[in-house]
């Protein structure tokens, strides 16, 4: 096959690929600025719309008391003023003078935030959880994988393999015994169980701090020693600047995982007051005698634009960090 059509080929797959990703946030996003009506009509439409027609000389907004086949039909059609002075007359129009016009209901945002009552409550309860939990795991991880990756002492490289190794654990087999010794500390119903385990480090984080400080030239450390540095001082002044890529990558993990988290708070939350924003939104949808889907869609997309502005503008760190960690095994 030619060059050109293999990097046609390519394109043409990772549009395809970036399509299948990115529809469901479209999809929310569409539905966020819907009335309710058409969040589940059949077939689904992507954009939003109203109708529209003239009636006493004036173009306004009307509401379908038909349904949209008679529309299609043609013929005489009942509809109801939905703005204005005549809000809720009710008149009877010929199909033929109706027309779409596409109306995003940006109100819904406010609104969802309004049925959500606490809605502010949620976000600080979710910011106070990803800040404590980031500072947690860039400390406890960066010193454990410096001393894995810096420092020589016997039996380094063997628990490095049991630390490994704990990444296959799932967490559903450690659930309970955690859920018992958090229950004797005290602290089911509280915050507290969701960041504390964060200042005694992961696996996953660790290894990918590991990797990236083999790549830091021991020369450096070397030369820190004869200036009479010890090894905190190595550590704080010269091994964590350099790290900042991959410092920024451990962060970037850990406050998506703490923000987007709903099976630790729905185990160890009991109080509304208490509840992330992950858990606010089902338990918003639970309360709701049917679901307000545009409501809950503006909900999310409230909830998933921070995530999205944190990556735009950390985007440029994340892949070098991601890119260099693991070139020295």
């Amino acid at each position: 096959m030619p060059r050109f059509g293999v990097q046609a080929t390519r394109l043409i797959l990772m549009i395809v690929i970036c399509g299948v990703f990115i529809t469901p946030l479209l999809w929310m996003v569409s539905t966020s600025l819907k009335p309710l009506d058409q969040t589940m009509q059949m077939p689904p439409r992507w954009l939003p719309y109203e109708w529209q027609a003239t009636i006493d000389g004036q173009l306004v907004a009307v509401d379908l008391k038909d349904s949209e086949a008679v529309v299609k039909a043609g013929g005489p059609i009942k509809v109801e003023v939905a703005e204005g002075p005549s809000k809720g007359e009710q008149h009877t129009l010929d199909a033929s003078l109706l027309h779409r016009k596409i109306a995003p209901q940006w109100s819904n945002y406010k609104e969802a935030v309004h049925e959500m009552r606490e809605f502010p409550r949620y976000l600080r309860n979710s910011l106070i959880l990803c800040t404590l939990t980031v500072i947690g795991t860039v400390l406890s991880c960066s010193i454990v994988a410096y001393g894995f990756s810096r420092v020589e002492w016997k039996g380094r490289n063997t628990l490095f393999l049991v630390v490994l190794a704990t990444m296959m654990i799932p967490f559903p087999v450690t659930m309970v015994p955690l859920y018992g010794l958090f229950r004797e500390l005290g602290f089911i119903g509280s915050l507290k169980p969701l960041w504390v385990p964060s200042f005694f480090g992961t696996a996953f984080n660790i290894f990918l701090l590991r990797q990236f400080f083999m790549t830091i030239p021991r020369d450096l450390s070397e030369a820190a020693r004869i200036d009479g540095c010890s090894e905190f001082m190595i550590f704080i002044k010269i091994i964590l600047p350099l790290a900042k890529p991959a410092v920024t990558v451990v962060a970037l993990f850990q406050f998506l995982y703490a923000w987007n988290d709903f099976l630790g708070p729905l185990i160890y939350l009991t109080d509304q007051k208490d509840f992330t924003l992950a858990l606010g939104l089902q338990f918003f949808q639970s309360q709701q005698g049917g679901t307000q889907w545009h409501y809950l869609m503006a909900a999310s997309a409230l909830v998933l634009l921070p995530v999205l502005l944190l990556f735009f503008f950390t985007q440029r760190t994340f892949i070098e960090g991601v890119s260099m960690s693991g070139l020295k095994a």
